[in-house]
Order: C-alpha cells, then sequence, then structure tokens
C-alpha cells in the first residue's frame, strides 16, 4: 500500500516540479515492496494519461527486483511513445544487464537522439561485466546497418567496450576503405581509448602524415595514446598558481566573442571570456567600487584558465599545441564533437565525443586544480565524468534551471501532466532537474546566483537544503567589464553630438536608416540574446506588435543566425513572421540584426540610451523576455549604460533593479504583463529630465556586479577547493 500512497502524491502535487522530487520517493519504496499487485499498478500508471506519473512509474519499476519487471521494462523499449522508450533505456542503467534487452538498446543507439544516448550509457555500463555480450551485439548490429549515421553511432558505441574483439573490429573499421569516412574517423577516434597494437600505431602514424579528417583524426588519437602512457602530474601545494578550467560546448568561444548571439553562443560566453580574463589578470578593487569584494589571500592566485568550446578535428589538433606551450594566461581549448553545430537541446548524442575531447584537453594540461561546470547539458555531464575519472575537483554553479522553467510553464498552462511526457521528449527536463541534483551533490563546492528567496527556492525547486554543509556553499552573482561598457557610452554619446561614430555605430545607422521617414526619431526598445524559446523573442514582438508600444517606439532585437537558422531560431523566427509579416518589417518598425560581437551589442545598447540623430531619439529601454534569467548579464550590461530595463520578475534580477527607478519587473511570460511593464519603462523614461537615474543604474553595477569583483570572490572559492583537496590526498597518502 505504500507505493499507492507514493503513486498518489505523485499525482495529486500541486506543482509539477514537486511531483518530480516525490518521484524519488516512489523509487525508493518500489526497491522495498516489489509484489504482483504493485508491478500492475506501476504498468497500470504507464499506460495511463498522467505522462508525469507514468515516467515516475518508469524509474520506480527499475527498482523492482522481478524478473516480470525486466520483461515489462524491455516491453517499454519498444513503446510507440518516444518519451516512454527514453526513460525506460535511462531506467535500464540502474538494472543487472540483461541480454533480452541489449538487442532493443542497440536498436535504440542506431536510431540515436537522446533516447540513443541513453542506451549507449546504458549499454557502457552493462559493458563493464558483460563485454563480450556486448561487442556481440554490436558486431550482429553492424551487419544488418548501412546507412552511415547508424554505423557511426554503433561503431562509437563500439569503442565504449574494453574488450578485445571490440579492439579488433575498430582496428579493421579504421582501415576499411570500403568505409564511409565518418565511419572511420569515429574507430580512429576511439582507438586512442584502448591499448592498441604495434601495427596499428604504425597504420596511425602513417595516416597522420596525410591530408583530411582521418589524418587529423588520427594525430589526436596518437595524442591520446601518449598521454594515457605518460605518468600523472603530482597535485601541486597551496601557493603555486592554480589553473581553472571552465567550459560551454554549445557555442565557438574566442577572445573576441566574435559569434555572440549566434546559435547558443549567448550571455554565458560572454561571461566565460571576461571572467577567465579578469582571473588572471589581477584582482585589484575597483577603484569606485563601494563594496570591496573578498581578498585574495598567498593561496588564492589564478596563473591560468582554460576555457573549452566546441571546434573542428584541426582546431583541436592546434589548440593542444598552444595549451602545452602556455603555463600562464587565458587559453582556449577546442573540443571536436565530430559532427555539425546542435543546440543545448538537440546536442546529448555527442556525449561521448564531448567526453574524449574534454579528456584530452584536461590531461594534456598536466595539472588542473579545479574543473567549473555551470549547466545542465551534455558538456557538464562529460565533463563531470572525466573529472571523476582524473579526480579534479569540481566546483558547480546551482541555478534551479530546468526546475524554474518547469514551474512558469506549469503556471502559464503550458505545460501540463497530459503533455509533460511529450515535451520533456524535446526538452529533457527530467534528465536535467536528475543531472542538476547529482552535481550539486557531488561537487566538491557549489556557487550561487542571488535570488530574492535563494533558500526557499533551492529547496523548494531543487530540493537542495542549504543549512546542511554550509562551508560548501558561496553566493557569488555575476559581473560585467564596465571598461567595455564605458566606452561604448562615450562613443554612443560622440556619436549623438555630432560626431562620426565608431564603425559598430555606422552599422546601427544603416540598418535604422532603412525605417521609412515616419518611423524615424522615436526610441528603440532593444533586446540581445538567443532565439530561443526560453529567451522570448518572440514573446516581445507579440507584446509590440500592433499595440500602443508600436506606435511609440521601433523594436530592435539583436541575435540568431538569420541566414542559417537553428530548429531553435527557426521556431522564434516563425512565430515573429506570423505577427509581423517578414517583407514589411522595417514599415512595421521592426528590425531584426541577427548576432553581432559583443563589443558591437554594446555600442548599440548604449546609443540606444543616448539616441542616434535623426534616426532614433534617446531614452529607449532595455527589454529582457526570458522565461528565467537566473542573473542576466544582458541586464547588467543595460543597466551600466544607464538604460532603463525591464526583466522577469523570478530569478536574480529581482535582487538588483529596484522597481519603478532602475527597471520594471514583471510577469514576462504573460504578453499583457510584459506589454505594461515596457509603457511603464517608456513613460518612466521620458519623464527623465537629468543623468541622475542613470547614473544611479551605473552606480548599482559598479559596486557590485563588476566582472573584477566576480573573480576576486571565485579565485578564493578555488583556492580553498585546493587547498581542501591537497589535504585530503595527503591524509589518503599517510593513512596508518
Amino acid at each position: 500500500m505504500r507505493i499507492q500512497s507514493c503513486l498518489d502524491a505523485v499525482k495529486k502535487a500541486d506543482r509539477l516540479v514537486d511531483a518530480l522530487r516525490l518521484a524519488d520517493e516512489l523509487a525508493v519504496e518500489a526497491g522495498r515492496d516489489g509484489g504482483v499487485r504493485n508491478l500492475r499498478l506501476l504498468r497500470s500508471t504507464i499506460s495511463g494519461p498522467d505522462q508525469v506519473a507514468a515516467i515516475a512509474a518508469i524509474h520506480a519499476l527499475a527498482q523492482v527486483s522481478d524478473e516480470e519487471a525486466d520483461r515489462l521494462l524491455a516491453e517499454l523499449l519498444s513503446s510507440d511513445q518516444g518519451f516512454i522508450r527514453e526513460h525506460a533505456a535511462w531506467a535500464h542503467g540502474s538494472r543487472t544487464p540483461r541480454s533480452k534487452s541489449v538487442g532493443r538498446l542497440i536498436g535504440l543507439v542506431h536510431t540515436g537522439g537522446f533516447a540513443g544516448m541513453l542506451a549507449q550509457r546504458t549499454l557502457e555500463d552493462w559493458a563493464a561485466t558483460v563485454p563480450e555480450t556486448v561487442t556481440v551485439g554490436l558486431e550482429g548490429a553492424l551487419l544488418g546497418v548501412v546507412d552511415e549515421a547508424g554505423r557511426y553511432r554503433l561503431v562509437e558505441t563500439l569503442g565504449l567496450v574494453e574488450h578485445e574483439t571490440a579492439i579488433h573490429l575498430l582496428e579493421r573499421i579504421a582501415r576499411d576503405t570500403r568505409e564511409a569516412e565518418a565511419i572511420r574517423v569515429a574507430a580512429v577516434i576511439a582507438l586512442g581509448q584502448h591499448s592498441c597494437s604495434e601495427d596499428t600505431t604504425t597504420y596511425l602514424e602513417a595516416i597522420a602524415r596525410e591530408d583530411g579528417l582521418l589524418a587529423q583524426a588520427a594525430r589526436l588519437t596518437l595524442a591520446d595514446l601518449a598521454e594515457a602512457a605518460a605518468p600523472r602530474p603530482d597535485p601541486g601545494i597551496p601557493g603555486q598558481g592554480l589553473t581553472i578550467a571552465q567550459l560551454f560546448l554549445h557555442a565557438d568561444i574566442d577572445a573576441h566573442l566574435s559569434h555572440a548571439g549566434s546559435g547558443d553562443t549567448g550571455g554565458i560566453a560572454t561571461l566565460l571570456v571576461r571572467l577567465g580574463d579578469a582571473l588572471v589578470h589581477g584582482h585589484g578593487n575597483h577603484p569606485a567600487s563601494a563594496t570591496p569584494a573578498p581578498e585574495a589571500d598567498g593561496r588564492s592566485t589564478v596563473s591560468r584558465v582554460v576555457t573549452l568550446s566546441r571546434g573542428g578535428l584541426d582546431e583541436a589538433a592546434r589548440s593542444l599545441d598552444t595549451l602545452r606551450e602556455t603555463a600562464t594566461g587565458h587559453v582556449y581549448g577546442r573540443v571536436p564533437l565530430l559532427q555539425g553545430p546542435m543546440t543545448s537541446a538537440t546536442a546529448w548524442p555527442l556525449r561521448v565525443a564531448a567526453r574524449r575531447g574534454i579528456h584530452r584537453i584536461l590531461t594534456s594540461l598536466g595539472r588542473v586544480d579545479a574543473l567549473h561546470l555551470r549547466m545542465a547539458d551534455v558538456g557538464s555531464l562529460a565533463a563531470f565524468d572525466v573529472a571523476r575519472k582524473l579526480e579534479i575537483p569540481v566546483v558547480f554553479t546551482v541555478a534551479p534551471d530546468p526546475h524554474a522553467v518547469i514551474n512558469s510553464m506549469d503556471l502559464s498552462g503550458q505545460l501540463t501532466r497530459e503533455n509533460f511526457g511529450s515535451i520533456d521528449e524535446l526538452e529533457h527536463f527530467w534528465f536535467r532537474a536528475r543531472l542538476v541534483q547529482r552535481l550539486a551533490a557531488t561537487a566538491a563546492h557549489t556557487v550561487f546566483f542571488p535570488r530574492p528567496e535563494l533558500a526557499r527556492d533551492m529547496k523548494e525547486l531543487v530540493g537542495l537544503d542549504m543549512a546542511l554543509e554550509p562551508e560548501r556553499h558561496t553566493v557569488i552573482p555575476e559581473g560585467i567589464d564596465l571598461k567595455v561598457i564605458d566606452r561604448a557610452v562615450a562613443e554612443a554619446q560622440e556619436l549623438a553630438s555630432g560626431g562620426q561614430g565608431s564603425e559598430p555605430l555606422v552599422q546601427l545607422r544603416e540598418l535604422l536608416a532603412r525605417l521609412p521617414e515616419e518611423r524615424r526619431g522615436k526610441p528603440l526598445l532593444i533586446s540581445v540574446g538567443r532565439f530561443h524559446r526560453v529567451k522570448g523573442m518572440a514573446t516581445i514582438v507579440a507584446a509590440w506588435a500592433g499595440s500602443d508600444l508600436q506606435q511609440r517606439a521601433n523594436l530592435l532585437l539583436v541575435g540568431g543566425n538569420l541566414n542559417h537558422p537553428s530548429p531553435d531560431e527557426r521556431e522564434q523566427l516563425e512565430r515573429i513572421d506570423a505577427l509581423v509579416d517578414p517583407r514589411s518589417r522595417e514599415r512595421a518598425g521592426l528590425i531584426l540584426s541577427g548576432h553581432r560581437p559583443n563589443d558591437t551589442v554594446a555600442r548599440w545598447v548604449a546609443a540606444a540610451r543616448t539616441g542616434i540623430p535623426g534616426l532614433a531619439a534617446g531614452a529607449g529601454i532595455y527589454v529582457c523576455g526570458s522565461l528565467k534569467e537566473e542573473f542576466g548579464i544582458a541586464l547588467l550590461e543595460a543597466m551600466a549604460s544607464g538604460l532603463l530595463v525591464v526583466a522577469p520578475d523570478s530569478g536574480g534580477p529581482a535582487t538588483y533593479l529596484e522597481q519603478g527607478h532602475t527597471g520594471f519587473l514583471t510577469a514576462t511570460w504573460d504578453t499583457a504583463r510584459l506589454r505594461t511593464a515596457i509603457l511603464e519603462a517608456l513613460d518612466s523614461a521620458a519623464a527623465e529630465t537629468s543623468q541622475e537615474r542613470a547614473t544611479y543604474s551605473r552606480s548599482v553595477v559598479e559596486a557590485d556586479f563588476t566582472v573584477q569583483a566576480m573573480a576576486r570572490a571565485l579565485a578564493k572559492v578555488y583556492s580553498d577547493v585546493h587547498h581542501a583537496d591537497v589535504e585530503l590526498q595527503r591524509e589518503l597518502v599517510f593513512v596508518p
């Protein structure tokens, strides 16, 4: 009866985030009490209309030690509902290997997608105990699979099996000129994780001297084999300069932020570049800072920061050379994902490639003192596995993501019990929520963004009690580089005063010149970010189009790849086009610029405040339409420029925005309330008669939210983590 009570609690939970948490209790109880009646109850729930309860029941079923449970789970791998197959593949990973499920799991790997990644994880776990069974299954599948994408995934999975037959198969495929190049590349890369024969090593050395993708893959594999044979570096001692690694794999990150706003290259890319620079270039207090950041002691010097992002095979090889030659400073490592760019929601099948690339970089660095993870994505999933293997301490920035999004969509009616599974199949909410919990529980230290009710939100949304082990938790706000903003404001003011204007501002003038005469001279509403549903670009257009807002202001959206949009970008563009005819955007007052470099964006945001003679009035507004914003780099940059801002009323912005003074907080998921907030902001900006409020907005950022202050606080965290790790290793060595 206890299982019935737990299941009822899942079904009756007021909020979907509560149901996810209660599902854990159901799984625990199922492990204690199986039985025929409970199996029937779980099976009935899985086939019922409540998709949240169905998912909970699948994971509960996986805890039941029973042959009938094995049979039911195996059947679920062939369900006609995608989310059922996904969770069944995931649930199999918590069970001992079952031969009756191996073939179906391999079938999911062949099909690909998120379910394929989960099936591949399960097969990898099972291969540790039954490598021959998994090898035979994959070998048989390869005999019958001819499509290139399917064979690629099967060969990649074969590379996860430590078995003599599997290695021989990889060696044969790598040499087989009848195979597609991508499949041979997969085999060659996989060989870097195994002990190859002398003959195979000679073959790799030969093709490495050639040109093309296979040669590039061979060079990386040889580097992997060489690193595997090298001795492990010593952990170092406190007081030495620290090496810190950080990553975001869904972006092309470079020191100039040249891809900002394209695809998933958003605020996180800007933060990693600015923060890495600040960490290695000293942590002196900002001259005007009202609240000094924590003092750095002798142990907290960061001498090297390595930022990992995606890249090609050739870029990965070049970055390895750079990393080996660079002992200090901020350097960039490239992780070859072996497939074209994917959105964060669809990139989970890149797990193996990501893990191998991350492992290659971290081992090439010699000693890495801490790895900082920030997202519940495939990069963090892969990097966590590498850090555990290499015994690198992990610092994890915890945010209620996807919990806050689930809650917002639940409140708005977009996410219900009846459609949760279908949406989860696209967004992977359940898996990401569990990943956040796992990373938070096992990290050496956790970092949090300020929120109005941080402890309550973490407990209610994530299930994390910050009162337990408070020494493992630190609250650190994000920060921006004011030097960049101040230069941008100075250039915008010069243009507003009749100056020529810098090249970025000339580009903005050219865009605004497309507006018809009757729309010139209006203030600008500006929003910067990725074109993704969570960022709400289409919601901003919906609030603006056909309303008083459209009559009073023009709208400039900066971001997205307009020529080659990703699926997420295409979805937002289609929604925007349904609101404003794409053939008459400028006549309506809507400008889509596409993504621009960060320095360019800073100047455009500043110009929204100062105005552009003959084209745009000053006193514009920055609008953030995000469903959730954990803190808000772009909002801070807009505030530092002197703009009034509109932002979500949940998350980080509520900790630094003063309602009605420096900005307006609202439920951004509600179009009507968003529209009202923007109108209020426009009225407030138009009523200003001095620079007093703009100066105050900048002072708020300068006092507490600079990247230099953030770097000082994180340097202390990294130092403490490293010191604790060194002490732990000493204790392990000298235990009597």
